[in-house]
């Protein structure tokens, strides 16, 4: 599949970038590697990995790099990610995460919708077609995302179903119209909520469901799934002007 994408595209004149988040992941060479594959320019983040991957990242040839001396957070590598691809001109960007749970073969399934007619945002699902989530999703992960997913849609529209998935595929254009600040795992939720209000249009495509570490769980306050919750429904009601859809996230207890 991704030589015949590289076939088609040889005469495009999108300029596109994949942009990779990593800290500390031990695939994210491969992954990167993988991702090089695909023949689009490539972005590695490392967000103040503590292991070998800065060495790593040194002897991958082809690549932009952005380095973070210290551990910023998942957030704000995308929005670095974000930044990057504005302040230098391209047409579409893709972020896809470096711990193996998205597969990079499956970009080309992204990039053969480009360019976008009906949407701005293209977000890749790992619910959107059935899967089993006693047996492949960690439980407290998913019940989070399909209570936040529902709120999400409760005051949006989007008819998401998963709020959370890294892999997704932007218009750089419409990026500039979000102003977005959440360093941590909560930015997603903020990006969907000014996505809302900016007017932009989304849409899901199918990616696989792939959890290698049934165990893995958050850390620190976070690793809490109620205070998990709360964190996500703090930055939806930061985000909203109205008294009303903020009353909705005060008063949804869906967990």
């Amino acid at each position: 599949m991704i030589d015949e994408w590289i076939e088609m595209r040889k005469n495009e004149k999108l300029k596109n970038l994949v942009a990779i988040p990593v800290f500390n992941e031990s695939d994210a060479y491969d992954i990167i590697q993988r991702v090089k594959k695909v023949g689009v320019e490539v972005l590695a983040l490392d967000d103040g990995s503590t292991n070998d991957i800065d060495s790593s990242l040194k002897y991958i040839q082809g690549i932009h790099v952005i380095r973070h001396q210290r551990n910023l957070g998942y957030g704000q590598t995308i929005i670095d990610a974000f930044n990057f691809a504005i302040n230098n001109d391209y047409d579409y960007l893709v972020t896809i995460d470096a711990d193996g749970q998205h597969e990079p073969e499956e970009i080309p399934q992204f990039l053969s919708k480009m360019p976008f007619r009906d949407y701005d945002i293209l977000s890749g699902s790992r619910y959107l077609l059935p899967v089993n989530s006693r047996q492949e999703v960690p439980h407290d992960r998913y019940r989070i995302n399909m209570a936040v997913t529902q709120l999400l849609n409760d005051i949006t529209g989007f008819q998401l179903t998963d709020a959370f998935c890294g892999f997704k595929a932007y218009k750089v254009q419409k990026l500039k119209n979000l102003i977005l600040t959440e360093p941590g795992y909560g930015m997603p939720v903020q990006l969907w909520i000014q996505a809302w209000k900016a007017g932009l249009e989304v849409r899901e495509l199918p990616v696989k469901l792939i959890y290698k570490d049934l165990t893995k769980r958050f850390h620190g306050n976070l690793a809490n799934a109620e205070t998990r919750l709360e964190y996500y429904k703090k930055i939806i009601e930061t985000e909203l002007d109205g008294k009303r859809e903020r009353e909705k996230v005060a008063n949804f207890s869906n967990i």
